[in-house]
């Protein structure tokens, strides 16, 4: 029977970097993942054998590329603790940037504020928001039954009142006008060759034509019949995709067009303002 210190090593030896090794043996005994120092405290005591059984298939899983979320079934974003499972994405930290952003736009004080969230998946965007904006009105949307099966879930246990709708994109909600619109559509090219290190999430969340921008149009081109007059829409999208996002929204006819910065100082997320009149 190998101690803490001892499995570590082994499964650093069968090429997991450290901190994927610590996780994994924390999982396995029913800790939380910041519990580093207590794995550290007791690196002398034996591993039992039933945690060393559900230590090598969590192994096998993480080895096969499963993300570590799917493991734990959880993911923390904006200090929100989101279920997630393979019927989502895993939220991103680059996605705090749009939520940022939006609540920017939406004052704390604003009773008013109707917000929009596309293609909500776990419900991140729309549940941080509501956390953070609990005067708003915060919608969210998603064609995934199963994706808003979690959502659903994640916004019961959180007690957040957020109002889902089935749909793609803005069908799911003819007739409603928003004063911000969010959304992290698909936006990876069909051919891209990340796709490989992402082949445990849903595709249908991930990849979005030749260029990537299929989604991105047509939420575009659609939006300015659901928003309000000086309604916002933003967007997030990929690393190199800003320019073209901005020229898309420039030409439906947005003013006040810009991009904004991750924490990487990558422009990830563009987004505009619609006209008080047209």
């Amino acid at each position: 029977m190998n101690t803490i210190r001892e499995t570590l090593s082994v499964l650093q030896q069968r090429g997991l970097d450290r901190l994927d090794a610590q996780m994994l043996v924390l999982l396995t005994l029913q800790r939380g993942p910041h519990d580093r120092a207590w794995l550290m405290a007791h690196d002398g005591d034996a591993l039992p054998a039933d945690s060393a059984v559900r230590l090598e298939t969590l192994v096998q899983r993480r080895q096969r590329g499963e993300p570590m979320a799917y493991l734990r079934g959880n993911q923390e974003f904006f200090g929100l603790q989101l279920q997630v499972d393979t019927r989502v994405l895993v939220p991103r930290p680059d996605t705090e940037t749009l939520v940022n952003w939006a609540l920017e736009l939406v004052g704390a004080g604003s009773s008013v504020a109707r917000v929009l969230d596309l293609g909500t998946g776990s419900g991140a965007i729309a549940l941080a928001l509501a956390s953070q904006r609990p005067l708003a009105t915060v919608s969210a949307t998603d064609e995934s039954e199963d994706a808003l099966a979690v959502a659903r879930s994640n916004a019961k246990s959180l007690d957040l009142p957020v109002r889902f709708h089935v749909g793609s994109w803005l069908n799911a909600v003819p007739g409603q006008r928003f004063d911000v619109i969010v959304t992290n559509p698909p936006y990876i090219a069909d051919n891209d060759p990340h796709l490989a290190a992402l082949a445990h999430e849903p595709l249908t969340a991930l990849t979005a034509g030749v260029d990537g921008l299929d989604d991105i149009r047509n939420i575009i081109n659609n939006a300015p019949q659901a928003l309000v007059p000086s309604g916002w829409l933003l967007i997030e999208h990929g690393f190199d995709q800003a320019a073209a996002v901005r020229g898309l929204l420039q030409a439906t006819g947005f003013e006040q067009v810009s991009s904004r910065t991750d924490l990487a100082a990558i422009e990830r997320c563009s987004g505009g303002q619609w006209p008080q009149a047209r």
